[in-house]
């Protein structure tokens, strides 16, 4: 099959300047739980993009775990590589793909490191094989093999047996601050619905972008 005949309409729905709340965060809430209702894969799925000292950007798939109307939160290895690049520029971008319903919304803004209670509150709300699995991997480094990693995670699993398993001090989160929300719909004969909130000082303003 050639991938220049694969193809289809996009005619799931329409979005309209009228439709749309005056709050991205409130817009990003109902679309959100609509994608949760319609069962759409990994609704809380994000794509989370940063750069290297290069210039260089790499990209790679995060879960959202909060949203206010301070930002959108997610939680990570503090040397990973996108937190090093974070520390280093943290100017990020986030694009949630809700295929199934022909929607995407692109999130660009400044990553700041969230406070350790908010960690700490979340780690102990994680099942406990996340929290082994927090310590039994130094994210982005090289390892020999999976087995390797199973020993690392049985080595923690057998120190932490006895008690409660203690927050990492290489583990964290950050929250991102919003300057722009995107919220796009897919549209036939390829003329989508795109909206953009740009913060301007204290307000959004909305306009509509070009397919």
């Amino acid at each position: 099959m050639s991938l220049e005949d694969n193809r289809r309409e996009y005619n799931f729905g329409e979005l309209t300047l009228e439709s749309l709340l005056d709050d991205p965060f409130a817009q990003f809430d109902l679309w959100m739980h609509q994608a949760i209702e319609s069962q759409v894969l990994d609704p809380t799925a994000m794509s989370i993009a940063t750069v290297d000292d290069q210039g260089q950007p790499s990209q790679r798939m995060v879960l959202l775990k909060h949203l206010d109307s301070r930002g959108f939160v997610f939680y990570t290895n503090l040397e990973s590589r996108k937190a090093t690049q974070i520390k280093r520029n943290n100017k990020v971008c986030l694009h949630f793909p809700w295929l199934q319903l022909d929607r995407q919304v692109i999130v660009g803004g400044s990553a700041e490191p969230l406070p350790r209670d908010e960690v700490l509150n979340y780690f102990l709300s994680r099942p406990v094989e996340s929290q082994l699995g927090a310590w039994a991997s130094e994210q982005s480094s090289v390892i020999d093999s999976r087995q390797a990693l199973e020993d690392k995670y049985n080595q923690y699993q057998e120190k932490f047996a006895s008690g409660d398993i203690p927050l990492p001090d290489f583990w964290g989160g950050y929250r991102i601050v919003p300057t722009e929300i995107e919220f796009w719909q897919g549209g036939e004969k390829r003329l989508h619905d795109r909206f953009r909130y740009l913060l301007n000082e204290s307000s959004w303003e909305i306009s509509r972008l070009s397919p």
